[in-house]
């Protein structure tokens, strides 16, 4: 897993940058968006997911509730 940390070096992550920041999968992060656990982030001209600092927080937060749970 990739220090989530580096976040502020960069403003806009794409899916799999977030994919193997988390080590979660595609499906599980366009679930959680799906379901509102995460807000949607916004897209670009390819209507590709380009996730901000606020997004990838979220995910973080999402991720602390997940090994609450385990």
């Amino acid at each position: 897993m990739k220090k989530v940390n580096d976040v502020s070096k960069k403003k806009l992550f794409k899916t799999n940058e977030v994919c193997e920041m988390f080590d979660i999968s595609r499906a599980t992060l366009f679930r959680w968006e799906r379901e509102g656990l995460i807000s949607r982030p916004p897209r670009d001209w390819r209507n590709w997911r380009l996730y901000t600092a606020e997004n990838v927080e979220q995910i973080r937060h999402a991720m602390e509730g997940r090994k609450e749970v385990a």
